[in-house]
């Protein structure tokens, strides 16, 4: 017997749900930016408002979170 097979009552809450897929969007366009300086990453990371470090691998413009957050924040209607 799996978990969704189990008998307990919390599992009635989720019988004939439908699926959830999530598609993998892709990008518009992928760009390689490289910094001579450290002042460069600084002053290009205030040119766009986004936090970049040495470490930073990838950004999306404008901000988009990869946990699906925003720089606005979560607001309860």
């Amino acid at each position: 017997m799996n978990l969704f097979e189990s008998e307990h009552p919390v599992f009635d809450e989720w019988k004939n749900m439908p699926e959830f897929v999530q598609e993998k969007r892709e990008p518009y366009s992928k760009i390689i930016i490289r910094f001579e300086t450290k002042e460069d990453l600084e002053q290009f990371s205030k040119l766009i408002d986004q936090k970049l470090t040495k470490k930073t691998k990838s950004i999306w413009f404008p901000f988009k979170s990869h946990w699906g957050l925003s720089k606005k924040g979560w607001v309860n209607e």
